[in-house]
Order: C-alpha cells, then sequence, then structure tokens
C-alpha cells in the first residue's frame, strides 16, 4: 500500500434495485459469472483490506449468504435514509487510526490500480475523492472548486444552482479518509436538503471549514465508475467488462478472431499462438496450450488442453483433460471426469463421460462412451454406444489396445474388450471378448424370394 495506515474496506450494498424487476437483490445480479458486489470485494482483498465491511438492508440474508465464503463484517440498514446513514452503520467496529475506503456494491468494474491512485491520495491526513469528468454530467454531484482549483463542495444535482450544473467534474461517491476524521464529520450531518437524506458528500464541506486538505484521483476509463441500476446497465458493463478482458488476453498474446464475441465468466491461461474463433464462452478455469485453435460456437468450462489440440465449432467440453494434437468435434461434448491423451479424435457428435481415452484413439461420429476405460490405438464405430447405466447402478466398460469396433455396436457394461478384438458392425456385445478374434452377434440374413411388396388398394 502507499499509505502505512491499516484498510478498512466499507461497501455499501443496502439497495433495494427496484428498476432491476428482479427477486434477486441488486449486488448479486452477475457480470462474467460472479455477482457485482463480489467484484468490488476481490478488488479490496487485492488491496490488502485489514477487513471488509458489508453495509446491506433488502433481502441481506440472500447478500450473506451468496458471500458466505468471505471473512465479512455486516452491517444493517434499516432504514434508507441517504449515503452518510448508510456509512454510519459501518463505523463502530472500524478502529479510528484506520483509513476508511468507500466502494459500492453495484459498481463493479472499479480497478485495483485506479483504487490505489485514491488511497495514496489521501497522504495518510487528507481527505481524498474519487472523481471524473463527463460529457453529460446529469444526474450526479458536481465537484465544486475555487479559483485556485481547491476543492470546496460537492453539490447534489437537485441542489445545484444554474451554474453549477454546468459543471463536468462529477463525484462518483468512492473516498478515502482516515476513519476518526471520518466519524467526527459523520455526527455533524443533518437531512435539510430536498431528498430529506443524510448526504455524505456533506463531509467534504467539514473538510474545508476544517482547514483539511482535498485531493482527487480520477479513473482510468468510466465504466469504472458506472453503477448498475437495470438490466440494460447490467448488459452494457458486462460487455465493458468482456472486453477489458480480451484487450488483456490480446496483450498477452491470444489471436482473437473478433473481441466483441468472446466471454470469460472465470480464469483464462494462455499459452503461444493460441487462436479463438467468435462466440466462444470460458467458464471456471480453463488453460490452452500452445497452438491450440478453438472453433466458434464452444464453450470450455474447466479443462485443460495440451498443445496443437483443435476444438471445432460447436463442441461443449467441460470438467476435462486434454492431451496434446487432439482433434475434437465440430459437436463434440465432452463431459465431467473425461481425460483424452494425446493424439485423440473425437468426432461430430460425439459423447463422452467420466472416460479415460489412451492414445491414438477414435471415435469418430454418432457415438456415446461413459465409464469407459479405453486402451491405446482403438477405432470406435459410428454409432456405437456404452450401455452403462441399468436404471440403479453405472457400470465400467473396458476397452484394450488396438480393438476395432464395427458401426451400430452396443456395448453392455460390465464388459471387457480384450487387445485386438474386432467387434463386428451391428452387434450387441454383453459378455466379455477374447483378444484378437472377431466377435458379433447377428441373427441371419434372409432373403425371401416370393415375398412381394403390398400396393395400395382403389379405395385409397
Amino acid at each position: 500500500m502507499f499509505v502505512n495506515l491499516p484498510l478498512s474496506v466499507v461497501v455499501l450494498a443496502a439497495g433495494q434495485g427496484t428498476r432491476m424487476k428482479s427477486i434477486l437483490p441488486k449486488v448479486l445480479h452477475c457480470i462474467a459469472g460472479r455477482p457485482l458486489v463480489e467484484h468490488v470485494i476481490t478488488d479490496a482483498l487485492e488491496l490488502g483490506a485489514a477487513d471488509i465491511h458489508i453495509v446491506f438492508g433488502h433481502e441481506g440474508e440472500q447478500v450473506q449468504k451468496a458471500l458466505s465464503a468471505y471473512d465479512l463484517n455486516w452491517a444493517e440498514q434499516t432504514e434508507r435514509l441517504g449515503t452518510g446513514h448508510a456509512v454510519e452503520q459501518a463505523l463502530p467496529t472500524i478502529p479510528d487510526d484506520h483509513l476508511v475506503l468507500l466502494l459500492y456494491g453495484d459498481v463493479p468494474l472499479i480497478t485495483v490500480q485506479t483504487l490505489q491512485r485514491l488511497v495514496a491520495a489521501t497522504a495518510g491526513d487528507t481527505l481524498a475523492l474519487l472523481t471524473a469528468k463527463l460529457t453529460d454530467p446529469t444526474g450526479y454531484g458536481r465537484i465544486v472548486r475555487d479559483t485556485a482549483g481547491k476543492v470546496q463542495c460537492i453539490v447534489e444535482q437537485k441542489d445545484a444552482s444554474t451554474e453549477q450544473l454546468a459543471i463536468d467534474e462529477i463525484n462518483t461517491g468512492m473516498l478515502a479518509v482516515k476513519a476518526d476524521m471520518l466519524k467526527k464529520w459523520i455526527a455533524r450531518l443533518d437531512n435539510n436538503n430536498a431528498q430529506k437524506e443524510y448526504y455524505l458528500t456533506d463531509i467534504v464541506g467539514f473538510a474545508v471549514a476544517d482547514g483539511v486538505a482535498i485531493n482527487t484521483a480520477n479513473p482510468d476509463e468510466i465504466c469504472e465508475i458506472e453503477g448498475v441500476n437495470n438490466k440494460r446497465q447490467l448488459a452494457e458493463l458486462e460487455r465493458a467488462f468482456q472486453l477489458r478482458q480480451a484487450r488483456q488476453l490480446m496483450d498477452d498474446g491470444l489471436t482473437l478472431r473478433d473481441p466483441a464475441r468472446f466471454d470469460v465468466r472465470g480464469e483464462l491461461m494462455i499459452g503461444r499462438d493460441v487462436e479463438i474463433d467468435i462466440n466462444v464462452l470460458i467458464e471456471g478455469r480453463v488453460e490452452l496450450g500452445d497452438g491450440v485453435t478453438v472453433g466458434s460456437n464452444v464453450v470450455l468450462k474447466n479443462v485443460s488442453i495440451g498443445a496443437n489440440t483443435h476444438i471445432h465449432a460447436n463442441s461443449v467440453l467441460e470438467e476435462s483433460v486434454i492431451g496434446t494434437q487432439c482433434d475434437i468435434g465440430p459437436f463434440a461434448r465432452l463431459r465431467p471426469q473425461t481425460n483424452l491423451a494425446n493424439n485423440v479424435k473425437v468426432g461430430n457428435f460425439v459423447e463422452i463421460k467420466k472416460s479415460d481415452i489412451a492414445e491414438g484413439s477414435k471415435i469418430n461420429h454418432l457415438s456415446y462412451m461413459g465409464d469407459t476405460t479405453m486402451g491405446t490405438n482403438v477405432n470406435v464405430g459410428a454409432g456405437t454406444i456404452t450401455c452403462n447405466y441399468d436404471g440403479a447402478n453405472k457400470y465400467q466398460t473396458i476397452i484394450g489396445d488396438n480393438v476395432f469396433i464395427g458401426s451400430d455396436t452396443q456395448l453392455i457394461a460390465p464388459v471387457v474388450v480384450a487387445d485386438g478384438a474386432t467387434i463386428g458392425a451391428g452387434s450387441t456385445i454383453t459378455r466379455d471378448t477374447p483378444a484378437e478374434t472377431l466377435t458379433l452377434s447377428r441373427v441371419k440374413q434372409v432373403s425371401v424370394k416370393s415375398w412381394k411388396r403390398p400396393g395400395k388398394t382403389k379405395e385409397n
């Protein structure tokens, strides 16, 4: 940290969010798969906060449950009496010698870098405000400065004069100040204003009156200070966040065919020369090795993919480990606990679940492999399935090395297909098969020479 004081972060998260038109508390709506308020909490943790205080209100139990994994201090605001009143709820448990950083649970895109500048601007003994200049400042409190450029006060939109409304520098609401000063100023607030609320912004005037310097810091991007009040704003900030991630990944060497059509809802780690086509969704923790290519409309969730593997369009891979130089899809699905060794081919409309597929094996089309251990250099014909579930329990299918399985085969688990076995097309295998042997199960083919195809009667 830039200031040698313990940091207490206060996050205001008590808003009801009626414009969201949802039973879900506003701060629990998600960007990139995480609640708005969680983005703010992770920033606070990265800053090294000694403690984090969440001021909650509407549906507070839902908010507490959603954030139960974090060590947080909770302060309830039972009445909606303004931002000053909200901050006051958290102050009793904050030591006087701490620095207080005020954040908002519905402003998720603020960056750690911006907050570091804001904290540094306090120098430990001043009030620091995060401000920004907007082409349209409507709705925001205006930063009023004197002729020397020093901040004098913040005037809310409804209380501003015509001259003050023309000011383009606005208050974001985020600030940093020593706890003992904040407590003193909060105690002096009144609600003598158009909204009949206790404005936190009034502490600026108190600081000026007390001779306390007021410094300002600015965000790098305007989206950092934008809040979410409705579903349209939620979508706009989702796109802003995704574009931010895409730019960082491209700076790290990722080739993206269209950064505007790419979503990361988790963490993506890439090697060199990785290429990703349009409409790809990354969820959880995903690792892509050198030279991996990902086709359009692919979903990757908690997967590790080895070097020079190609994932073709419209495939879904989750909770799986993929080796090097594999070829998957299009329209393939790898379900949890699938492990593919190197040089494995999984073709179109193939589904694999909880299976280990050894090096060089091929499952080219229209097949299902569940609860299967497959050896090396196996060739699985189209339409082959493992029947691993009897309606109550699941069973294993074991396929040895160098096995050839003909099309339209059903392997009824538990069953073992030994090394080098060949299974004739159209077979239903219910017992273990011997090695290096052809096994098939078919009814005898019969041709009836005297048979005639039925014809239509005159009535039809």
